[in-house]
């Protein structure tokens, strides 16, 4: 039952029963036969809420905490990693809340099977029963087991590992065996503290596993909203009043880095010189200090000048007003008060009127989409720890010569051979055409 983004409660439906939450009151028998997806409104009237199909990710959103879970981000990635597909044998150490189980589960289907392993018998019988109630008992198999120190009891049928443990670098030469040998395997360790990544690459190493790589995901959750887009301004306006903004910046800039330096210079000044006087007269622009000042403000004027020609006719400048005659002025006046009413001729064509800056209006249906990222984000959960297991070439004759504790020379030398590029001795079967025969004398009788 989804109610917000943050609300979701996984409930069995049984007629007779209700679900009380604060968006109102909901039967059971109501929702029996409605198709998933149908959005249901309270008997009382105080909201609504949605009836969702269950999934391994609504699970993990919903299901009771007995450990730290697994998320979205981090089980898409592991069995991304792991090759983890349709009838696929994978081993999990680390039920905990059944998180990772679920995704698992479905992503092996009704072929593959799941070996799973909890030390906590009461979050193990608990687990038990949601498999169970979720379909999964079929191709899942759950035991109470403490790994660490009684290993999986499993060999050479994994093709894929993943632990989930405290210190999983005492768990992984039991993970080597129940991994198959005739294919490549993989393994991957869900570790929360940089020191547990630290000893489960050096026991990974030494147990010969490759290209051990670690990873952090990171989840960054987006809040898509969307809004009317209303018209914009005239263009001509927005590029005067963008003006007008580089000019007042520019004004204060020069102005802060004006007094910066006489205050400089004033305090570096000797008393009793006129050093004062001479800062004063640089202020006010008289002097040569006041030349520089001159010109910022004939580029700023300047500016503001190009912005009221686009906006309207040319206004003249406080400067030119100032230098102009008041019989100029007067007689200008003048003329444009008797031009303004002067009648308008008449024309057969309508008239065109232009309007410079619009009011804005908002148009029905023209919407779009804003995305930004949520206040509140999710930080580090755990590193992902991989690592491949290559097959061996002698897989039977290794499982032999372990139990019996006997070391095969053919495969004693079987480094050497590679090394120096000879042909396999006749104990060492089909791999022979696999090596290269050395052309040099010299180095076959080596």
């Amino acid at each position: 039952m989804w109610s917000t983004r943050d609300s979701m409660k996984a409930i069995t439906i049984t007629s007779g029963q209700e679900l009380n939450c604060r968006f109102g009151v909901y039967r059971h028998s109501d929702l029996i036969g409605m198709p998933f997806g149908t959005k249901v409104a309270s008997r009382n009237k105080k909201g609504f809420v949605y009836v969702l199909r269950p999934t391994p990710e609504l699970w993990t959103l919903s299901l009771p905490h007995r450990t730290q879970i697994l998320y979205v981000a981090d089980i898409a990635f592991i069995i991304s990693w792991l090759g983890i597909k349709a009838g696929s044998v994978v081993v999990e150490a680390g039920t905990g809340s059944g998180s990772f189980s679920h995704s698992v589960a479905r992503s092996i289907g009704s072929k593959g099977h799941l070996h799973t392993f909890e030390f906590h018998k009461v979050r193990m019988e608990a687990a038990q029963l949601e498999f169970a109630a979720h379909g999964m008992a079929d191709r899942s198999t759950l035991k109470h087991r403490n790994v660490c120190k009684e290993g999986f009891d499993l060999s050479g049928v994994a093709d894929a590992v993943f632990l989930d443990l405290p210190a999983p670098w005492e768990a992984i030469a039991s993970a080597k065996a129940a991994m198959k040998k005739t294919q490549t395997t993989r393994i991957c360790c869900f570790s929360p503290c940089m020191e547990q990544v630290l000893r489960t690459v050096s026991s990974l190493n030494e147990q010969g596993f490759t290209q051990i790589t670690m990873y952090e995901t990171l989840l960054r959750t987006m809040d898509v909203t969307s809004t009317t887009l209303e018209t914009p301004k005239s263009l001509d306006g927005a590029i005067a009043k963008l003006k007008m903004s580089a000019v007042r910046k520019e004004e204060k800039r020069q102005k802060q880095m004006e007094t910066s330096r006489l205050a400089y210079e004033a305090k570096m000044a000797p008393e009793g010189d006129g050093g004062a006087e001479d800062l004063s007269r640089g202020v006010e622009g008289d002097g040569p200090r006041g030349v520089k000042r001159k010109g910022v403000e004939s580029a700023a004027e300047a500016l503001v000048d190009d912005a009221r020609e686009l906006e309207g006719p040319a206004l003249p400048t406080k400067r030119a007003r100032h230098d102009q005659e008041p019989s100029t002025l007067a007689s200008s006046s003048s003329a444009s008060t008797s031009k303004a009413q002067e009648p308008i001729p008449h024309h057969s064509t309508p008239a065109t009127v232009v309007v410079s800056a619009p009011t804005p209006i908002s148009i029905p249906g023209n919407r779009i989409s804003l995305c930004k990222p949520f206040a509140e984000q999710r930080g580090h959960t755990s590193y992902l720890t991989f690592a491949i297991l290559l097959p061996s070439i002698y897989p039977e004759s290794e499982e032999t010569e372990a139990s019996s504790g006997i070391t095969s020379t053919s495969a004693m030398a079987m480094p050497e051979i590679v090394m120096n590029g000879h042909h396999a001795s006749a104990g060492a079967g089909s791999i022979s055409d696999t090596f290269v025969e050395a052309e040099d004398s010299s180095m076959a009788s080596t």
